[in-house]
């Protein structure tokens, strides 16, 4: 059988470094083993019932049969604006200011070609979500690393990037509460960043997919509540995480009219929009009662406590995330991240997904999935104590 060539565009994407990690997990529970596996971000909780429920309803309606407007309906693109109007107090014109998404992954992808040419650049946070790498691949644009360090709480210090640097970025991403690191961003820091990018001509994407989780009674701040925001960005939402529809592929983005316009005109050459069916569900969910969100942030609340407190109390003194469903663990001295991963799966029995594998900066760290029971959190922190490290 004829081997056809991959374009040179596929092959400039980087590795999918999780894919290893996940065929090894396999393995592993092919043999036998009870893996504990904390290396991945899916949601381990069913979709509400009610959001379901309007699912299957709006599947008999003949009008969903059919292909659904090309930018989606604007029945969902209203719901998103009451979404924000309600929980943030931000303004958006639900016609100009909202585009709808094949998930928050296609969108993040699909940005760099929407507003960058090869040889641009681009600012990345480092560590960070790995797709980010891949959309500049696609759009052959440069990357600038802003490193996240944990004297500066994991936020960028862009005083620190060149002005030579700063005249050549286009677009710049951030994402608070942070993948992989479980830091939050305040008003104060997102007012800096609008300040920043106003004066460099920068598009700031912000990827808010972890916007409904957030501990302690602190409720994540959206990008968009700064002053100036829309001017200057976007903000991209999931319904993955707030509502546990990961499957269900359904985002959007936010903000800026020019930007969404640019988003809308790029996916009227790939879709037909979303499913109308799912649409419903998504507003549904929008516009219904949020217990159900509030339910699951304090059901991860009470797993980051029970992780936490059980890697206490067997020595591995570690810092408690304040957002997101991940936690980000100083590995012990002596380690890389990949060789503790490693012993962790071979002798625990534990996944977890080393911090290089999100960038140069996250070595030294591994970030576990807050995607399972307490229970299984507490079991996975007693095996580790078992191997007499701490």
């Amino acid at each position: 059988m004829k081997n056809f060539e991959t374009s040179e565009v596929l092959k400039l994407l980087p590795k999918q470094f999780f894919a290893s990690l996940v065929q090894k997990v396999n393995e592993y529970i092919a043999n036998g083993h009870d893996v504990i596996n904390l290396g991945q971000g899916n949601p381990d909780l069913p979709t509400p019932s009610h959001i379901v429920d309007r699912l299957k309803s709006a599947a008999e309606e003949p009008v969903n049969h059919r292909y659904p407007p090309f930018r989606g309906k604007l029945e969902l693109k209203k719901a998103v604006a009451q979404y924000y109007k309600r929980e943030y107090d931000v303004e958006l014109d639900p016609e100009t200011e909202v585009a709808v998404l094949f998930g928050g992954k296609a969108g993040l992808v699909e940005l760099p070609q929407c507003l960058m040419n090869p040889g641009d650049t681009m600012l990345v946070p480092d560590p960070g979500y790995p797709d980010y790498w891949s959309g500049a691949a696609l759009a052959k644009v440069e990357m600038e690393m802003m490193p996240l360090k944990a004297e500066h709480q994991f936020l960028p210090q862009f005083e620190d990037i060149s002005d030579d640097v700063c005249e050549k970025a286009k677009m710049m991403i951030l994402n608070y509460p942070n993948n992989p690191t479980g830091a939050v961003a305040d008003l104060n820091f997102f007012d800096k960043t609008v300040a920043f990018a106003s004066e460099h001509h920068i598009c700031v994407v912000h990827d808010f997919a972890y916007g409904a989780i957030g501990f302690e009674d602190k409720k994540p701040v959206s990008f968009l509540q700064a002053e100036g925001a829309k001017d200057i960005g976007i903000e991209l939402y999931t319904m993955s995480k707030t509502y546990n529809m990961a499957g269900w592929r359904v985002a959007f983005a936010v903000g800026n009219p020019s930007v969404i316009e640019a988003i809308n005109l790029f996916q009227d050459h790939l879709y037909v929009s979303l499913f109308g069916a799912v649409q419903d569900a998504a507003t549904e969910a929008l516009l219904s009662s949020q217990q159900c969100a509030v339910e699951l942030n304090e059901t991860y609340e009470k797993r980051r406590n029970a992780l936490i407190s059980s890697l206490h109390e067997i020595g591995w003194k570690v810092q408690a995330p304040s957002g997101s469903f991940f936690a980000w663990l100083k590995v012990p001295d002596g380690y890389t991240s990949e060789a503790f991963a490693n012993l962790l799966l071979e002798k625990a029995y534990v996944a977890v997904a080393p911090g290089i594998g999100f960038g140069e900066y996250g070595e030294g760290y591994i970030r576990v999935g807050l995607l399972t029971t307490e229970e299984r959190l507490r079991k996975a922190a007693r095996r580790i104590g078992d191997l007499g490290l701490f």
